[in-house]
């Protein structure tokens, strides 16, 4: 350390003093002083860290208003709320770094009828005693699927881990090599099913197993078989797998429950319009599977939630497993899950109302019209030196959805000849409703496929301040 630096040392800023000048600031007024030391604290800890990694004459100590200033803008910090709503210009429907599904406006609805007071999460209102939370829903999946029972907790891996360890704790669960599969946050089924207690058994290769392995594989240690759907990504070529009708009759031979985990969840019949076949929950349980998960946030458009369907015997074997309560979903999430299942009954309704539905299955030449919308309503506030073009191109399902489904879209590109396309990339990210785009040939895109036309004026606002920004920072 040279004597610069410890110069430096000696006289950063004094934080009873920081805090001094913070207690005079009326914006401030009413925090505790617990929370403005810290952040104090924080301060003077990172010039320290500063002083102590770059050496040289040209480091310089901030003036104690400078210092305090920058403790202030800390604290003012924690009002400012981190989750946020934000435009979704990418094209990725299911986009999980974006929340995933976005609710329909009576999920919604629900969401604050239920928040603003008492509900009657576990009191049944007719006998006027304890109920259960999942009877609120269990009518609903029940008839919308044909399942005898149903159950939900928090998300799909929760749904997935309460499952293997009510039915498999101790025991084998036999899976294919090719499924045994990695979703986003390094989430994998091994490891999961290493918590549960259950030990994997794996069976036949990475893209050929058959029947007969699951059979060669049963012995009196196997507690269930397990499926699992690859919904986010797909092995093509010389492949083969058992199907699920195949893997249920090997199961009753035995008399082993077979699980089918199917990850996303749909029901309704994508292929109808022009998407590629998806297996419907209903289509699962048909075949005869004893149990069915699913997530409640990707392709059903809905709340995120772990929804276990199937055979009454099983399902009462699941609820009464301790872990439940540890995974049992929330009111506010249970509200915006009824209120989504009630749109599944008018199929129509659904596929108007439900975005992600509405996402996925709206022809290109609506998607065009609104396309050439939105470059209108652009082109009459943007000032010269912005091109404003149509651009076809694909979107996405994402959310590990439908992996090799590409979407033809309209996209509204924009070059600008005074800004680069990752300069305005960065200032539609970084405003108070941030709009999220892609980038490509140094020109910003925004995919009408994910936005809904009230998000129009928004965007439209946002560019036109961006461009006012300039204009001033030119004066």
């Amino acid at each position: 350390m040279d004597e610069h630096q410890k110069e430096l040392l000696k006289n950063l800023p004094k934080i009873d003093e920081m805090m001094l000048r913070i207690e005079k600031m009326e914006s401030l007024a009413g925090f505790p002083r617990e929370i403005v030391k810290e952040a104090c604290r924080s301060v003077v800890e990172e010039l320290r860290a500063r002083i102590l990694r770059e050496k040289g004459e040209k480091l310089r100590l901030p003036t104690p208003e400078q210092a305090a200033d920058r403790a202030a803008e800390i604290v003012e910090a924690y009002r400012s709320y981190r989750l946020r709503r934000v435009i979704n210009a990418t094209g990725v429907i299911l986009h999980t770094n974006l929340g995933r599904a976005p609710l329909c406006r009576e999920a919604i609805e629900r969401v604050v009828e239920v928040a603003r007071g008492y509900s009657n999460l576990e009191y049944d209102l007719e006998k006027g005693e304890r109920g259960l939370r999942y009877d609120h829903v269990r009518g609903l999946l029940c008839a919308l699927t044909g399942a005898e029972d149903a159950l939900v907790v928090n998300n799909n891996a929760a749904a997935v881990l309460l499952v293997l360890n009510a039915l498999s704790e101790g025991k084998e669960a036999i899976v294919s090599r090719g499924e045994l599969i990695e979703i986003g946050g390094e989430f994998r089924i091994p490891d999961v099913m290493e918590k549960s207690g259950a030990r994997l058994k794996e069976v036949g290769t990475t893209n050929r197993t058959r029947l007969s392995d699951y059979e060669r594989a049963i012995s009196p240690e196997t507690g269930i078989i397990l499926k699992v759907h690859t919904s986010n990504f797909r092995i093509m070529g010389f492949t083969e797998e058992a199907d699920l009708t195949s893997l249920v009759a090997l199961g009753k031979k035995h008399h082993i429950p077979v699980v089918d985990d199917l990850g996303s969840g749909c029901l309704i019949e994508l292929d109808r319009y022009g998407l590629e076949r998806e297996p419907t929950v209903r289509d699962c349980l048909a075949a005869g599977a004893d149990v069915v998960t699913f997530s409640g946030d990707k392709l059903l458009g809905g709340p995120q939630a772990g929804i276990i369907l199937g055979k009454r015997a099983f399902l009462e074997r699941i609820r009464r497993n301790p872990l439940n309560r540890a995974l049992r979903i929330d009111k506010l999430t249970l509200a915006a899950l009824e209120a989504t299942m009630v749109k599944y009954l008018r199929p129509a309704e659904a596929l108007a109302d439900i975005r992600v539905l509405r996402a996925l299955t709206e022809p290109v030449a609506d998607v065009k019209r609104r396309a050439k919308r939105l470059a209108a309503i652009l082109r009459r506030v943007l000032p010269e030196g912005v091109d404003i073009q149509l651009v076809t191109g694909v979107s996405m399902a994402g959310g590990g959805s439908l992996p090799t489904l590409e979407i033809p879209t309209l996209l509204v590109g924009l070059r600008v000849s005074f800004l680069s396309a990752a300069a305005l990339e960065e200032r539609l990210r970084r405003r108070e409703l941030p709009v999220i785009v892609r980038v490509a040939d140094d020109r910003v895109l925004l995919d009408v496929r994910t936005l809904d036309p009230e998000e129009f004026a928004e965007i439209r606002d946002a560019l036109k301040a961006i461009m006012a920004e300039r204009k001033a920072g030119e004066g």
